[in-house]
């Protein structure tokens, strides 16, 4: 079992369900099995690309901005991914969908690594992005129901003639 953030995420091998640490509220979405079991959880960047969808340039910059640092490497020098990197990675793509900056994801990152005394910061900052995408989804309601009037007007516009002819 692993622990992202106040997370614990148990691995595929011990089918057990994650359950949120004490005071944690879990995501309504179940996390995403491994590939791998832990232990024999070493994926190299081929392997990380095809599994999330991100391009290897992506993670190679995401190493070299501060978001991804812990990236291991073999003897060789090629990068070796684990099971809490493709879990960082899947957190990340969710930060990048409600929109927040890439700095501020970074920091996040930053923060994560300086540890507990940061706890107090890090809600901060995932609390003022919470209030964008909350601003964000009534924006985007709004939208909806203009869309939704235009379309009933157009569908209303293509039956008025044919109750004429009748």
């Amino acid at each position: 079992m692993t622990v992202i953030d106040g997370t614990s995420r148990s691995t595929p091998a011990t089918g057990a369900q994650p359950q949120p640490s004490p005071g944690v509220k879990a995501c309504a979405a179940a996390p995403r099995q491994h590939p791998r079991p832990e232990g024999k959880d070493s994926y190299t960047i081929s392997e990380v690309v095809a599994f999330t969808g991100l391009t290897a340039h992506t993670l190679r910059w995401y190493e070299r901005i501060g978001l991804m640092p812990h990236v291991d490497r073999s003897h060789t020098g090629q990068r070796r991914f684990s099971n809490r990197d493709l879990d960082w990675l899947a957190f990340v793509g969710k930060l990048r969908l409600t929109g927040m900056p890439v700095a501020d994801m970074v920091r996040y990152a930053e923060l994560l690594r300086e540890g507990e005394r940061t706890f107090e910061e890090r809600q901060e900052l995932l609390e003022s992005t919470r209030r964008d995408v909350i601003t964000r989804i009534a924006e985007l309601h709004d939208t909806l129901a203009v869309l939704d009037h235009k379309i009933e007007f157009y569908a209303g516009a293509r039956k008025a003639p044919e109750r004429r002819s009748a």
